[in-house]
């Protein structure tokens, strides 16, 4: 599907813009005495910025599976901007920040600490060989920086190749190698050499796949690796989470075999889906690859604190003599304590199992959804990862205003999620959520498309 002039210029991108006329009205009928003055000075004191401010409502609480505003309104958290896996809250997360803060509250640069290291090796022991060394940094996107210096440092490259669409964080370096023209537009120059190619997107596809990937995206990253000598790595996000797009196995061994052909380091992505969110471990494991690096992040720190890793293999333990994070939180007592509180949280639940399983549930039930509207156009996903392309029931062409309506209409009903590519319904519940409350919200989709599809 081709998509709209309002998507290729940027407006609907990574997700729910909050500049349009139909958030306008949702608040108008939605905010109530006690948020709006609380609305109205985070507008006058921060920057305004598509996206985020002004926001959308204003939060009081958050456990579970659910945030509650400052209305006493509850809504069942799948958008968590993917940092929630663990759920919001955590008795055992919380305890173990709570522990940390009563004894090493902050660790200065050039000292290390218990929890920090005993992280670094659980991560390096989880993770399949080579895979073997850790680096920390406070977010995704400075976690994704400090990949794309070592790849340099260890290549002696400096070109990258990566994806139209992707998104790997808004620093400067991450809107560089990322797609969305959201975060590149009318920003000026950005990083030199960094090549981009077309997704593996069936929906928007330059190589007659025919609505099902047949892996010739891959093939043309390969061919341009055979043009581009001197690219230093192919940078890739493992599922492309803003609308959930898997490609097949095929894709990654043809992906693998090319930048092992060139000397390409493969760098992958996994920032919003670490920790079992696809129903393993690590993404690529669906795929029998391994990246040369992976990029962690987001539920990593449990929903509490921001904490991001980078994985790299063994061998690439190059830059001794350089700073490639250097940063202040860079092994942060606090972060490390809540990211191993979290990975235990994930073991002795057994979230990744879980994650697999509700995902086949989830699906099989949206399939009988799509089945009675026509308003939606695919349902697809990994785990509990999954999406659902809004459509016009009379041409079947992307309808972004259709999927904002379904949006405001399960706010309504006590449902949260992000809209991402413009009309892509993506929905990532924690993993820690019950049978019933995923039954409920599947109720609330349904029961939305009638009423908007209706009026």
């Amino acid at each position: 599907m081709k998509r709209n002039k309002t998507q290729s210029a940027g407006l609907l991108a990574e997700g729910d813009v909050n500049l349009s006329a139909l958030r306008r009205a949702w608040e108008a009928e939605s905010i109530g005495p006690r948020t709006r003055p609380v609305l109205e000075r985070d507008a006058r004191y921060f920057l305004h910025q598509s996206l985020s401010t002004p926001c959308l409502n204003a939060l009081a609480r958050a456990e579970g599976v659910y945030i509650e505003d400052v209305e006493g309104r509850r809504y069942m958290d799948f958008h968590g901007n993917s940092a929630h896996q663990v759920g919001y809250g955590h008795p055992h997360v919380v305890a173990a920040v709570k522990r940390q803060l009563d004894t090493l509250p902050f660790s200065p640069r050039r000292y290390t600490n218990s929890a920090a290291v005993e992280l670094a090796g659980r991560l390096a022991d989880s993770a399949p060989d080579p895979l073997g060394k850790v680096l920390f940094a406070p977010g995704g996107a400075l976690a994704i920086g400090m990949a794309l210096k070592l790849a340099r440092i260890a290549t002696g490259r400096h070109k990258t190749l990566s994806l139209w669409d992707s998104f790997h964080g808004a620093s400067l370096d991450a809107i560089s190698i990322g797609g969305e023209a959201l975060f590149r537009r009318d920003i000026g120059p950005l990083l030199p050499g960094t090549e981009h190619a077309p997704p593996c997107d069936p929906r928007d596809c330059r190589f007659g796949c025919g609505g099902s990937c047949n892996a010739r995206c891959a093939e043309y990253i390969e061919y341009v690796l055979d043009k581009e000598e001197d690219v230093a790595a192919v940078v890739i996000e493992t599922v492309r989470s803003t609308d959930v797009q898997v490609p097949p196995r095929s894709y990654y061994e043809i992906v693998r075999r090319a930048c092992d052909r060139h000397g390409t380091l493969l760098i992958l992505d996994e920032i919003p889906i670490c920790l079992g969110r696809t129903g393993r471990m690590f993404a690529f494991e669906h795929y029998g690859i391994v990246p040369d690096m992976v990029v962690l992040g987001k539920g990593l720190g449990g929903a509490v604190f921001p904490i991001a890793a980078l994985l790299a293999r063994a061998d690439l333990d190059v830059a001794a003599d350089r700073a490639l994070g250097h940063y202040t939180h860079e092994k942060s007592s606090l972060g490390c304590a809540a990211a191993l509180a979290t990975l235990e949280v994930v073991a002795q639940e057994r979230l990744i199992e879980r994650a697999a399983t509700l995902g086949r549930w989830l699906l099989e039930r949206l399939a009988r959804t799509k089945a009675r509207h026509a308003a939606v156009g695919d349902v697809r996903g990994i785990g509990l990862l999954v999406a659902i392309e809004i459509v016009d029931p009379a041409s079947g062409k992307p309808a972004p205003q259709l999927a904002e309506r379904l949006l405001y209409a399960c706010l309504s009903k006590g449902l949260s999620f992000k809209i991402g590519q413009g009309n892509v319904v993506t929905l990532a519940p924690p993993l820690v959520i019950s049978e019933d409350e995923l039954e409920r919200a599947v109720g609330i989709v349904d029961d939305a498309l009638r009423e908007v599809t209706s009026a």
